[in-house]
């Protein structure tokens, strides 16, 4: 069959290549000086903790499809063995910008403010003494020595452990060379600080520590080179769920497998012996692309214990206290709001506190008679978790605990156990589906006796940490409507129970890709018959080839589409023709833009959707996913006006998709000054302000940006006055597999 023009993969981005592109843009900000100095150390280290798991899933998923030779091309035309090739271009430059920043951005300006990494041969002697005592107490102990040999066979090195590799020649037989290696302690902070003068703040890293004092732990041998380097294997979990009688157990069992996986990269020091280099690819079996030097410490994630342990508030972001919701501390308060209204939440800017409330409240009222609620990633001391666990003891309480949550497995496993043993009903999900729906459904009976649910639906996880500094947006509500959907959600999650339809819900894998298809085409039908067409969305990746290709028809079909997409973006924007009237944009800031968020103009019917899911292959059809329809109009305002409008006037952190796979910030206009006059303007720190006390979101934006959104296909209808829509809702499609 002959595929249409919008198909071709010339319109489409690799999705691989468009994640690296969202690494750079995190980048970006270790780079930007406006941003206080720990705090760009901070983004340099989310950018290697970033890449860390990209290798281990990503790339190695794509190094075995490669090896089996049976990996399908995407929408872009590339197979896995093409794609490959191409990465290892773009990480070995994204890692030597990585410590180009380091070295020539961040370790000067640091040094500025008297905060310094020495090394160890620049120590003072007093300096010295304080680390020799160190590693004498607190390192050696804890350090095991290996030398290869016919007796010793190369140590299992596990993933993503630091060591270091030395080359030894004995000293009474100075012909033979041998390979040692040394695992640096997991249990000891990355960083040492070491005494210095008032006023300045001076550190050593853990491995400079291990590699000076490496000669006390090989006598008898001549230390001719060392070298640190860091193995990342492939962390991919591979279970049979239809084979295992137990999932738990099987995800238990992979665990163990996960850290002794093939390996993907080997990363060194930048000047290491040849040598080492040699001995250590030919031993985890590496290709020369698949080796990364460090030029500067190993693992750039560690910065995080710098960012952490460096007491100086003044070089890092100011703290922020979230807006409280104001509700009695009384058990049945938050109740009674909820009869009285929807609550919607936008976190970080309003608290999560209420959202722990809310399940806190359930446990300790009387008049609730049962709980149900979704886990896919929560705290190591989750309030919510302990919260669940006393009210198993009091009433029925029901958690589905996504057990296959990567990276969160051994958390969750141990989480799950101990909910069993408290008495909750634990489910594990559906075999082949992960549940990534964030719902929680209470049965309260309430004063006049009448039984009520209470539901709270989330694009964020119940995470009290995360959601510190993930943007989500959280709804309690009692809507009937609403709550009965959630409950056959639930039903769907423990007894595979099947509704033809959910009403003001959409859920995958059941229905919501068709039905996030039909929305589209929805407003392009609009546009043909000339009526008022707008597609806002606001996800973290946008992949699906059905979704884009959607959203390709519909901009040819005349409706304007504005798209915000913090990650991997798979749609080529602004192709005449094509999609002309389409733009992407993507903010990176302080906090990490995680909402889910969808408007439809519907022909001057606005509708508002939130949920848990992006637009991707595996939300639409390998997850239990919910996007929810917004009833409440003043929310539905809320969210347009004074959520959504103000992206649209960033002009500090947005960064816009071009043609061509670039980003690049606010475009000018070709002989002109900028429509905005130059004013600098971050929606984040917007959001900071209104929360802490400023009032009239868009009306106190400046007054050159209102300007410019006043001419915006965008500002008609997301800063409008709801009134009660005068057609139907959309109809959800039938349940279809």
């Amino acid at each position: 069959m002959r595929r249409s023009t919008s198909e071709h993969p010339r319109f489409f981005f690799n999705r691989h290549l468009s994640w690296l592109q969202f690494n750079r843009r995190v980048l970006e900000e270790a780079l930007d000086t406006t941003n206080p100095l720990l705090e760009r150390v901070k983004f340099l280290a989310i950018t290697a903790s970033n890449l860390d798991e990209f290798v281990e899933v990503r790339v190695a998923g794509l190094l075995q499809q490669a090896e089996q030779g049976h990996g399908e091309t995407g929408p872009d035309g590339l197979a896995p063995g093409e794609v490959l090739a191409q990465l290892s271009t773009g990480l070995h430059e994204f890692v030597k910008d990585q410590y180009d920043c380091w070295r020539e951005k961040l370790v000067p300006a640091l040094a500025e403010e008297s905060v310094r990494v020495r090394d160890f041969r620049q120590l003072k002697p007093e300096a010295r003494k304080a680390v020799e005592r160190f590693y004498l107490e607190h390192v050696e102990p804890l350090m095991t020595p290996v030398t290869v040999d016919p007796a010793h066979p190369f140590p299992r090195v596990l993933n993503k452990a630091l060591c270091v590799a030395c080359l030894l020649q004995r000293k009474r037989k100075d012909s033979q060379t041998f390979l040692g290696v040394v695992t640096v302690p997991r249990a000891l902070p990355r960083v040492f600080r070491i005494p210095s003068g008032e006023g300045a703040i001076e550190y050593i890293f853990l491995h400079d520590i291990v590699e000076a004092y490496i000669e006390r732990l090989y006598h008898g041998y001549k230390i001719l080179s060392s070298a640190a380097f860091r193995v990342t294997r492939n962390s991919n979990l591979y279970l049979r769920e239809e084979e295992s009688r137990s999932i738990l157990d099987s995800v238990d069992l992979q665990l163990h497998r996960r850290r002794k996986g093939a390996a993907v990269r080997l990363e060194i020091e930048a000047g290491a012996d040849p040598e080492i280099i040699e001995r250590l690819r030919s031993n985890f079996r590496l290709a020369a692309g698949q080796i990364f030097e460090a030029n500067g410490p190993v693992n750039l994630s560690r910065l995080f214990n710098f960012y952490d342990q460096t007491p100086r508030p003044d070089l890092k972001f100011p703290p922020f206290a979230p807006k409280e919701l104001r509700v009695p501390r009384e058990p049945r308060a938050l109740f009674k709001l909820i009869r009285e209204r929807d609550v919607l939440l936008h976190h970080p800017y309003d608290s999560y506190s209420t959202v722990v409330d809310f399940i806190e409240s359930a446990a300790r009222d009387p008049d609730v008679l049962s709980i149900k609620q979704t886990l896919y990633r929560t705290s190591e001391d989750s309030p919510i978790v302990r919260a669940l666990m006393d009210a198993a003891a009091k009433k029925e309480v029901t958690v589905v605990v996504e057990l296959k949550a990567r990276f969160d497995e051994a958390s969750n496993i141990r989480w799950a156990r101990s909910l069993q043993e408290a008495g909750v009903q634990v489910y594990h999900g559906l075999v082949g589906l992960k549940t990534h729906c964030k719902l929680a459904l209470l049965v309260r009976r309430d004063a006049n006796g009448k039984v009520r649910r209470y539901a709270h639906l989330g694009t964020g996880n119940y995470n009290p940490s995360t959601a510190r500094f993930y943007t989500d947006l959280s709804l309690l509500t009692c809507n009937r409507q609403i709550t009965e959907a959630v409950h056959y959600v639930f039903n769907f999650l423990t007894a595979y129970s099947e509704q033809a339809h959910y009403g003001p819900l959409s859920v995958a894998p059941l229905n919501l890709g068709k039905n996030c298809v039909s929305l589209i085409d929805r407003e392009a039908a609009h546009a043909k018959a000339g009526r008022p067409s707008l597609i806002v969305a606001k996800v973290n990746s946008l992949l699906d080839k059905g979704i884009i290709e959607a959203l390709y028809r519909a901009s040819q079909a005349g409706v304007h589409i504005e798209l915000i997409v913090r990650g991997a973006c798979a749609l080529r924007p602004g192709v005449r023709g094509i999609s002309s009237r389409i733009r992407v944009r993507s903010v990176v800031g302080r906090f990490l833009e995680h909402s889910r968020i969808f408007v439809f103009g519907n022909g001057g019917n606005t509708e508002v959707y939130l949920g848990s899911a992006d637009w991707m292959p595996r939300n639409l059809y390998e997850r239990v996913e919910v996007i929810f329809r917004l009833k409440n109009l003043a929310l539905c305002q809320k969210v347009c006006s004074e959520i959504l409008l103000p992206y649209f006037a960033d002009t500090q952190k947005a960064r816009f998709l071009s043609p061509d796979g670039q980003y690049a910030g606010l475009p000018r206009r070709r002989g002109l000054r900028s429509p905005t006059n130059g004013t600098r303007f971050n929606v984040q720190q917007f959001f900071m302000a209104v929360a802490q006390g400023q009032d009239g979101l868009t009306a106190s934006l400046p007054l050159p940006l209102m300007e410019k959104l006043k001419t915006s296909p965008v500002f008609e209808v997301l800063s409008a006055r709801w009134q009660a829509p005068q057609e139907p809702e959309l109809t959800p499609s039938p349940t279809a597999r």
